[in-house]
């Protein structure tokens, strides 16, 4: 353990709280954009219907050049928040969770770590350790049970693994059990886990080992769900999905599949539905197609790898399942394609203004796949009375630098227990704490 010894740095835009919430829905073809535009406030709402042509556009290959960010420069926030960078030279920060005690639990996947960091009252990191190593690229965490846990679980690319873990601890205190084994690696490699509230039922997501499954066999016809995503399968087989299972590990058994890369999940407070933010599959243009987040139905199926957003068929697998055509689930809240969600939070915190409360925020990382940049930001999505609008807000921008380069990429979010928004983005290696102050001047 040592003090964190970090430079903070403190950033705020000039744009009116009240005009963000008040500012126009941009829908339909005025809502799709690229990173230019993005800004605090600036809403979108996308629907089934705005989903273009397959191959609209050209599949683009421009992925993002890492760059460092000019000196004094930082994220975008609306007007009385401030974000402030609470800690950097990570190697890999990738998932955040808050402990009861308020420390953060960071995933740093590429050195096989899950890092602790311990707040002041002035949100600062003052202690800084590392809690676990050797792990397999680890990515989703999660406290056991809710109230005062014993145990902290970790999500390799291959297993889920807990730790024996008391009210305050920062390093290990004993050797970690196995509590599922023989998740399929390779591929979309991120494993997020969450427990349902009343703790009972551990959720894994599992994303598939490819784009669309090129080189898949077929099921046989009439099969859906868990049926057609276990037959002839080879890599795929067992993935593009989520699963539960008992807090020990056992009766596993599948919750909803065809989603191809859920790389973030989080249960909403308000309702106890299980969320999850997917990752899309890219070639088809631009424009196609959606990014989604969406509550996880029991039983469902999302599409993957025949259909996308209900029952658009990919056409690289055109007359393969015609019986699935109107069997595929539509997500609840659609993103511009290739933005790469990958974290979600729900905001139920009391440093906010009392309008964020019940909504949710998630972690675009963007993607190398359209002709024009998006994603590189955290949005805010708009839920009334436990309910999506279907509507998300840029929250916190300014991550990208030009056309070619790119000095952050936001990945996990999660609420502090002093109400701040916590953000990790792995294009520095840093983390942020986003407050809420629009009483000072």
């Amino acid at each position: 353990m040592r003090p964190a010894c970090l430079a903070m740095l403190s950033f705020i835009l000039s744009v009116p709280a009240a005009a963000a919430e008040e500012a126009p829905v941009l829908k339909g073809a005025d809502a799709f954009g690229g990173w230019q535009a993005d800004r605090p406030g600036l809403w979108r709402r996308f629907a089934p219907g705005d989903l273009p042509k397959p191959y609209a556009t050209d599949s683009a290959a421009n992925g993002a050049g890492e760059a460092t960010a000019p000196q004094g420069m930082g994220p975008q926030v609306p007007q009385g928040f401030s974000a402030e960078r609470i800690a950097s030279g990570i190697r890999n920060p990738r998932a955040v969770r808050v402990a009861p005690n308020g420390d953060l639990f960071v995933a740093d996947s590429s050195a096989g770590q899950v890092r602790a960091y311990r707040l002041g009252k002035d949100g600062k990191v003052v202690e800084e350790g590392i809690f676990a190593e050797g792990l397999g690229r680890p990515y989703g965490i999660a406290f056991y049970p809710a109230e005062n846990p014993q145990w902290v679980y970790v999500a390799n690319s291959g297993s889920v693994v807990r730790f024996p873990y008391h009210d305050g601890d920062m390093q290990v205190s004993g050797k970690p059990q196995t509590v599922v084994a023989g998740l399929p690696t390779g591929g979309h490699w991120t494993r997020d886990i969450a427990f349902s509230p009343d703790g009972a039922t551990l959720y894994v997501s599992v994303g598939s080992g490819s784009n669309v499954a090129e080189d898949m066999g077929e099921a046989p016809a009439g099969w859906i769900g868990e049926q057609a995503l276990g037959a002839a399968w080879g890599l795929e087989e067992g993935r593009a999905e989520v699963r539960a299972y008992d807090r020990d590990g056992r009766n596993g058994r599948t919750v909803a599949t065809g989603l191809r890369n859920c790389s973030g999940m989080t249960v909403q407070p308000a309702t106890g539905a299980l969320w999850c933010v997917v990752n899309e599959r890219d070639g088809l243009g631009d424009n196609l197609p959606f990014d989604y987040a969406t509550a996880v139905k029991d039983g469902a199926f999302y599409g993957w790898p025949w259909f996308y957003i209900g029952a658009n068929e990919d056409p690289r697998h055109a007359g393969a399942r015609p019986d699935l055509a109107g069997k595929a689930t539509v997500p609840d809240v659609l993103v511009q394609a290739h933005s790469a969600p990958l974290g979600i939070a729900f905001y139920e915190g009391g440093q906010f203004p009392a309008g964020y409360r019940g909504d949710a925020f998630v972690a675009l990382h963007g993607s190398w796949n359209r002709g024009t940049r998006t994603g590189y930001k955290v949005v805010r999505l708009r839920f009334e009375n436990g309910r999506p609008t279907g509507a998300y807000q840029d929250f916190m921008t300014g991550f990208v630098l030009s056309d070619a380069d790119v000095w952050g990429r936001p990945v996990g979010v999660a609420v502090a227990r002093d109400g701040a928004l916590i953000v990790t983005e792995d294009g520095s290696g840093t983390i942020w704490r986003v407050a809420y102050d629009g009483g000072k001047p």
